[in-house]
């Protein structure tokens, strides 16, 4: 399970990562990643207060191409699971939206490997950025 403090819940999170960050696809999943400007400490040395700056967030888009509810919340399920791992490799100030694609419905072990192979190449065009 990913933690809650990494989550990502606002739309606006969702749609500056996916117009804005890189993007890295594979057959069962895409991969959008951005990052945003290191947070200037205050005059008492703490992060300021926006919640998006704090650390890391991941966010998940499985849209109903993927299959009934019951099938798309395994997707998710299964997706949030696989992505916790990786969390430590993404700084503060980073977004990540994985977006599940109709294959991944029936994807076994596949979706595993498609997720690390994207998200290592994700990683790698935003470090080149």
């Amino acid at each position: 399970m990913l933690p809650t403090y990494a989550r990502m819940r606002r739309s606006i999170d969702f749609r500056r990562t996916v117009r804005l960050g890189v993007r890295a696809g594979r057959r069962t999943l895409v991969v959008h990643a951005f990052r945003t400007s290191p947070t200037p400490l205050t005059d008492d040395h703490t992060v300021a207060a926006d919640p998006t700056r704090r650390g890391p967030l991941v966010g998940f888009v499985v849209s109903k191409a993927v299959g009934s509810a019951v099938c798309r919340n395994r997707v998710r399920r299964r997706l949030r699971h696989l992505t916790r791992p990786h969390l430590s490799e993404l700084s503060a100030g980073t977004t990540v939206v994985v977006r599940a694609l109709p294959p991944a419905a029936s994807a076994g072990a596949d979706l595993s490997t498609d997720l690390d192979a994207a998200w290592t190449s994700a990683i790698a065009k935003l470090g080149r950025r």
